[in-house]
C-alpha cells in the first residue's frame, strides 16, 4: 500500500509540475509581468531591472518542469522527492499571504492557461504538498522507468529542451495561446455580454451632515433635503460576468500626450478589410533593429490600402523618440499597457486583424519580409489564417520531447530485461557447470553464541549438541563460536571431527600490557580452530576499523586459526542502493590483500545488519544476489577458481523454518546463525536443512 500511495503521489505532481512549468517556460515574459506584480505587491516595483526577472522567470519554469519529469521517470528520487517539497513549502507559503492579503488577483501558477481563486490555489497547493511529502517518505518506492546508468540522458534533454522552448518562445511568440486575442479569436465578440449574463451589482453610500453631526444614507433611506451633501463613493457588492476582453480601447493621442478624439475602436474592429496593429506597451524599451521592417509594413499597408496603427500606452515624449530613430509615419493611438501585453508577448509586436478576428500575430525578431509581400493579402498565404492547429502544436511537442523519451524508455526496458535475461541464462549454464565443484565447497553451519550463559550452561548446551550431531550425523560442517570464557572448557567435551570450536573475536595484537583483551595464540591454545572477525556489533559498538580488522585477520591466520568474516550493510546503505560497494570496501580493506594460500584459511559471512536479530530476513533471492556478488570480486581478485573454493556463509535471522530455501541457492553455502544457536533443537533444525 505504501509503494501504491507514494506512485500515485509522485505521478500526480509529476503531471502537475510538468503542465505548470510548460505553460510559464513558453511564455517568459508572461512570467515576468507576473512577478512584476508580485514585486509591486511588496513595495518593490523597479527594484530589480527586468534581465533579473525575465532570468528568474526562465529558470522557475525550467525548475518546476525538470522536477516534474525527473519525478515521473524518477530520477534521483531522493533528492528530487526532497527538492520538491522544498518548492511547494515555499510555494504554499506564498499562497497562503495571497489567500490571506489578496493583493494580487491571481497567483499566475497555470500562466493564463488555467486560473485560480487565490483560496483554490492554496488549497491546490495544500494538496500537493501533502503528496510531496508523501513521495518523500518513501523515495526509493517509486518505481523507475530508466535505469540509473541511463538516467543522464533524461536529465540533460529536459534541461536542454525546456531552455530551448523558453528561448524560442522569447525569440518568436509562445507556441500556445491561452490568452483572448489569440490567432482567430473574434475580438468584437471577445468583449461582448452573452444573453442573460449576470449583472455586477453596485451600491452607492452618501455621506451628509446636519448640526454637525455626519452620517453614511444609501438610497434606502436617505433623508430628507436638511441634510447638507459631503461625498458619496460606490463600491461593487456582486461580480457579475466578465467579458474576456473588457479594456481594450483605441484612442488617439494628441501632441500632449492626452486622448485627442472618441475611440476608434469600433471603427477598426468593424471595418471588413485588413489593420495592421503595431503593439508596444512601452517604445522607450522597444526593440528598434527591425525598425525597416515595420517602414516597410507601413508603405505595403499604405499601398494597398490597409489600415496601420501604432498602439502604445507611451508617454509624448517617447513617441517623439521613437519617431526621430525610426522615421516612423503612421499615427499612434492609446491603449491600456496591461491589454498591450496580454495581446501579444513582444515589444514591439505586430497584429494582422479583419473585420476583428485575429488572423496573424508576429514578433518584431519574425516580421513578414519583403519577398512575403508582393501580393495583396486577399491573395497571399499572410493573410490567410495558419494551418498550425493545436493538434500540430501537441504533434509537434511529442516528435520533439515525447517520443524520444519514450523510445529510450523503451530500449533501456528492453535492454535491462535482454540483460536479465542472459544474465539468467549465464547463471543457469555456470550452475550446471559449477554444479560438481559447489559440491567439494564446504557447507558450514557456525553458531555464534555472543555474550550468552555462564560457563556451567554454555558447557551443558556443548555437550548436548555434540551428542545430538553424534547420533545424527550432519551433512556439512558444524563449528559453535562461544565467549573466551567457555572455550577450554568446552573444548573437553567436544568431538572436534563432528564439532569445531571458535571464538567470537581476538585482540588486534599479539601481547603486552593490554588488560582484558584475548590474543589469537591464547585462543588457538584453548583448543579452538576458528575465529569470527569483522562482526557488525564489534564495528558499531566498540568501533573496530578496517585498519584493525586487517591486523586481527593477520595474527588469527598466523597462529593457524581459520577466520570467519562477517560483512554486511544498514538499512540506510540498502534502500541507497549501495551494498555491494559497502561490501567490497569491508573486504578490500582487511582481507583483500592477502595472498593466495592465506585466503585458503578465510570463510565469508554475509550478514545484512538490517537483518540481524530483528526478526526481518532477506529474501533468499536477495541473499543470492549478494553472494554471488561477493564471489565475483574474490574472482576479480583471486580468480575463477579460488572464487568457487572460497565458502560464503548469509547470515541474518537464519532459522529452520527459512534455512531450506536459503541453503537451496547456488552460492549460499551455509549459515552464520545467532539466536537460534542457543537451542540444541533450533540449531539442528537449521543444520538439518543440508539433509532437504
Amino acid at each position: 500500500m505504501s509503494r501504491l500511495a507514494v506512485n500515485i503521489c509522485r505521478l500526480l505532481l509529476a503531471l502537475v509540475f510538468i503542465f505548470s512549468g510548460y505553460v510559464k517556460a513558453i511564455d517568459p515574459l508572461g512570467t515576468l509581468y507576473k512577478l512584476g506584480d508580485y514585486m509591486k505587491a511588496v513595495g518593490l516595483e523597479g527594484a530589480l531591472p527586468d534581465w533579473v526577472l525575465l532570468t528568474f522567470s526562465i529558470g522557475l519554469a525550467a525548475v518546476e518542469f525538470c522536477l516534474g519529469i525527473f519525478l515521473l521517470f524518477a530520477i534521483r528520487r531522493r533528492q528530487t522527492s526532497w527538492a520538491t517539497v522544498g518548492l511547494l513549502s515555499v510555494m504554499t507559503a506564498v499562497t497562503l499571504w495571497l489567500a490571506i492579503a489578496n493583493p494580487i488577483s491571481d497567483c499566475g501558477c497555470f500562466g493564463d492557461a488555467v486560473k485560480l481563486t487565490n483560496t483554490q490555489t492554496l488549497w491546490k497547493n495544500i494538496a500537493l504538498l501533502t503528496m510531496a511529502v508523501v513521495t518523500a517518505w518513501r523515495p526509493l518506492k517509486m518505481m523507475r522507468f530508466v535505469s540509473e546508468s541511463n538516467q543522464w540522458i533524461v536529465i540533460n534533454y529536459t534541461i536542454f529542451f525546456i531552455i530551448v522552448s523558453s528561448a524560442w518562445s522569447l525569440w518568436t511568440l509562445p507556441m500556445f495561446d491561452f490568452r483572448p486575442y489569440h490567432i482567430g479569436a473574434d475580438l468584437k465578440k471577445g468583449m461582448q455580454m452573452p444573453p442573460g449574463a449576470e449583472q455586477p451589482e453596485f451600491e452607492t453610500t452618501f455621506i451628509l451632515r446636519k448640526n454637525g453631526v455626519q452620517k453614511e444614507f444609501t438610497l434606502n433611506n436617505y433623508p430628507d433635503s436638511t441634510w447638507e451633501f459631503v461625498d458619496s463613493k460606490t463600491v461593487q457588492t456582486k461580480a457579475g460576468y466578465e467579458p474576456p476582453i473588457h479594456d481594450f480601447d483605441i484612442t488617439p493621442i494628441g501632441s500632449d500626450g492626452q486622448p485627442a478624439g472618441e475611440s476608434v475602436t469600433d471603427s477598426i474592429l468593424d471595418n471588413k478589410g485588413y489593420s495592421f496593429l503595431l503593439i508596444s506597451p512601452h517604445l522607450e524599451t522597444a526593440d528598434d533593429t527591425n525598425f525597416g521592417d515595420i517602414d516597410q509594413l507601413y508603405e505595403y499597408a499604405q499601398e494597398h490600402g490597409y489600415g496601420f496603427y501604432c498602439l502604445t500606452a507611451s508617454t509624448p515624449k517617447a513617441i517623439r523618440h521613437w519617431q526621430d530613430i525610426t522615421g516612423a509615419e503612421y499615427n499612434f493611438y492609446a491603449t491600456d499597457e496591461t491589454t498591450l501585453k496580454t495581446i501579444i508577448r513582444s515589444n514591439p509586436g505586430l497584429m494582422l486583424i479583419k473585420h476583428g478576428v485575429v488572423i496573424r500575430k508576429w514578433s518584431h525578431n519574425r516580421l513578414p519580409k519583403t519577398d512575403e509581400l508582393v501580393q495583396p493579402l486577399e491573395k497571399s498565404e499572410l493573410g490567410q489564417l495558419p494551418d498550425d492547429t493545436i493538434p500540430g502544436k501537441i504533434l509537434k511537442i511529442v516528435l520533439w520531447f515525447v517520443l524520444p523519451l519514450f523510445v529510450l524508455t523503451l530500449a533501456d526496458r528492453l535492454w535491462a530485461w535482454s540483460r536479465w535475461l542472459k544474465r539468467k541464462q549465464e547463471s543457469n549454464r555456470i550452475y550446471q557447470l559449477l554444479k560438481k565443484k559447489r559440491k567439494m565447497r564446504k557447507k558450514i553451519v557456525a553458531g555464534n553464541w555472543k555474550m550468552n550463559m555462564n560457563l556451567q550452561d554454555g558447557v551443558a548446551l556443548a555437550k548436548e549438541i555434540n551428542e545430538a550431531l553424534i547420533a545424527d550425523k550432519p551433512n556439512c560442517d558444524v563449528v559453535i563460536c562461544t565467549p573466551f570464557i567457555h572455550l577450554a572448557s568446552v573444548a573437553q567435551v567436544l568431538d572436534s571431527k563432528v564439532v569445531g570450536l571458535g571464538a567470537e573475536n581476538c585482540a588486534d595484537k599479539e601481547k603486552g600490557a593490554y588488560t582484558g583483551e584475548v590474543s589469537a595464540e591464547m585462543v588457538k591454545s584453548t583448543g579452538a580452530q576458528y575465529v569470527i572477525l569483522g562482526h557488525s556489533e564489534r564495528r558499531q559498538y566498540y568501533g573496530e576499523t578496517a585498519e584493525i580488522l586487517k591486523e586481527k585477520v593477520q595474527l588469527a591466520l598466523a597462529n593457524g586459526l581459520k577466520v570467519i568474516f562477517c560483512i554486511g550493510e544498514t538499512l540506510e546503505e540498502r534502500e541507497a542502493n549501495k551494498q555491494n560497494e559497502v561490501v567490497k570496501a569491508e573486504l578490500e580493506g582487511s582481507v583483500y590483500n592477502l595472498n593466495a594460500e592465506e585466503w585458503k584459511n578465510i570463510i565469508l559471512a554475509y550478514e545484512p545488519i538490517w537483518a540481524i536479530g530483528t526478526g526481518k530476513t532477506a529474501t533468499a533471492e536477495q541473499a543470492e544476489e549478494m553472494l554471488a556478488y561477493i564471489r565475483s570480486t574474490v574472482a576479480e581478485k583471486y580468480g575463477a577458481v579460488v572464487a568457487e573454493d572460497t565458502t560464503i556463509l548469509y547470515g541474518g535471522s537464519c532459522k529452520a523454518s527459512n534455512a531450506p530455501e536459503l541453503f537451496s541457492k547456488p552460492d549460499i553455502d551455509g549459515g552464520l546463525i545467532g539466536g537460534a544457536s542457543l537451542k540444541t533443537a533450533d540449531f539442528k533444525g537449521i543444520i538439518d536443512a543440508w539433509k532437504k
